[in-house]
């Protein structure tokens, strides 16, 4: 069921009907639970809220509450409200191994006990499409920004080539198609970052690479620093393989070094996955001295870093990356072209120091064998014929005009940036709860991207992540300024 189909909460109760009314407010909470619509963790409306909410007496909101924890559903926390239960098969495997707090007074703490970042409720319910209403929290470009006929001609002219049904009749070159590796290590060069084809990995996307260097060089139980606020699924799927999650500060100009320092002293970590450049969700880039104090920390503390370039397509080529500075000795460079291509190519890669790279290539026999040489092929003709660069001046273009009008709106709508606008995303400071905001609004089929969950440690959070190019409708802020005052 996609969200578009799902009755909103919003929708009036029908009185007079064969259901009580707290029973179909129960069974429409059951629903967005069993369709993970509301994550694990999620807290449910107050009983007094709901019931104005929904034009009820408490009575029978407390009537429907009492029926979801019957069924297991919700638990109730003391003095806190009522919360969505973890699924009893996330129960039976309890592997998370959070970190208190980012703090700089506890960073030395050894990490304890904490729910998971529920990512499949993130990738189903905050990615997917919920009608035709803006979605602020969508994690990528909408389609119409996409559009670009000469993906379909590359992809022809691949298919219709002499060299192509020999191609295809071969499992092709493990590491990846090696013309893309070549035209890959021509771009990285141009930005500094020294990669020979030889050093370049290609994967079924970013995503991909990312789980490739964690499964080659961390086992079940090591420690790995991650910024903070940072990307949910990161987070999700490095406790997923079991890893001990040590959640960084990430500040303007780069990652609170105190904090590592604390950590590398105490928990000894294996990796850290930083994204440099248009950090998500705040926009932040590295500074240089940032990015020569955290290569120093690698380098006296021998741990590897994973530099998450992902919208690298969208930023300056001048941008301070660790793995220029670093020739690719510590660092691992992890890139994809999601963000301004097809989506649904999922062509990514990743640049090695030379003395990973078989390591990381079984890894990536074992899970994928190969990956489709037509459309790295047809990739690599779209870079050659200047194509993509030209998309993505475009699309630079358009975003700079969309995050200027973006900014203007959110501040009319009483809202602060807690980070200097830049890139995609926006993270905005609303002054209330965006868990109760980002439910409120998802049931009007619109989805929000609270700021709990781009942390570790999923709690109460005042701020949220927007993307620009989906939040240029003044009646989307309007609603917003309007639900942001009834939660103050």
């Amino acid at each position: 069921m996609k969200p578009s189909d799902f009755p909103t909460l919003a929708e009036p109760l029908t009185r007079n009907a064969a259901l009580p009314l707290s029973e179909q407010l129960a069974q429409r909470f059951a629903a967005r639970i069993r369709d993970r619509l509301l994550a694990a963790g999620a807290r449910l409306p107050s009983v007094r809220a709901c019931a104005a909410q929904h034009g009820v007496s408490p009575s029978t909101v407390v009537a429907a509450y009492d029926w979801l924890l019957a069924q297991g559903l919700i638990e109730a926390r003391p003095q806190r409200g009522f919360f969505v239960r973890e699924s009893s098969e996330n129960a039976r495997n309890p592997s998370a191994r959070w970190s208190n707090d980012a703090s700089k007074n506890e960073a030395a703490e050894a990490p304890s006990l904490q729910r998971p970042v529920n990512a499949t409720a993130l990738i189903r319910g905050m990615f997917a499409p919920a009608g035709t209403r803006p979605q602020p929290g969508m994690g990528i470009l909408p389609p119409d920004w996409l559009e670009a006929p000469f993906i379909a001609a590359a992809v022809r002219k691949v298919a219709a080539s002499r060299q192509w049904p020999g191609t295809a009749l071969r499992y092709g070159d493990p590491l990846g198609d090696a013309g893309l590796r070549q035209t890959l290590s021509n771009r990285l060069n141009a930005l500094g970052v020294p990669a020979a084809p030889q050093q370049i990995l290609t994967t079924v996307g970013a995503t991909h690479a990312l789980d490739i260097v964690s499964r080659t060089l961390l086992k079940p139980g090591d420690a790995v620093m991650v910024e903070e606020p940072g990307w949910a699924v990161e987070f999700a799927r490095l406790d997923a393989l079991g890893m001990r999650i040590l959640p960084v500060p990430r500040g303007p100009t780069g990652p609170d070094l105190g904090v590592m320092a604390q950590y590398c002293a105490a928990h000894a970590p294996k990796l850290f996955v930083s994204v440099s450049v248009l950090h998500n969700p705040t926009g932040g880039s590295l500074s240089p001295s940032s990015a020569h104090r955290v290569l120093q920390l690698a380098q006296q503390h021998d741990f590897h870093i994973v530099e998450d370039d992902t919208y690298s397509h969208l930023a300056s080529p001048h941008a301070t990356r660790m793995s220029m500075l670093d020739g690719l000795q510590r660092t691992i460079y992890v890139s994809g072209f999601a963000k301004i291509l097809a989506p649904n190519w999922r062509v990514g890669y990743l640049a090695a120091p030379q003395a990973l790279v078989e390591r990381l290539l079984d890894t990536k026999l074992l899970a994928t064998l190969t990956t489709p040489s037509l459309l790295e092929q047809a990739l690599a003709l779209c870079i050659e014929q200047g194509q993509l660069r030209r998309h993505a001046e475009r699309l630079r273009t358009r975003l700079d005009a969309a995050r200027t009008r973006s900014v203007k709106l959110a501040q009319q709508a009483g809202c602060r940036f807690a980070a200097e606008p830049a890139g995609l995303f926006g993270w905005v400071d609303t002054g209330v709860d965006t868990d109760v905001l980002a439910q409120r609004l998802l049931d009007e089929g619109c989805l929000l991207a609270p700021g709990s969950l781009f942390h570790a440690r999923r709690g109460p959070s005042t701020l949220m992540r927007i993307n620009f190019a989906t939040t240029q409708d003044a009646a989307l802020w309007r609603r917003l300024r309007l639900h942001i005052e009834a939660l103050r």
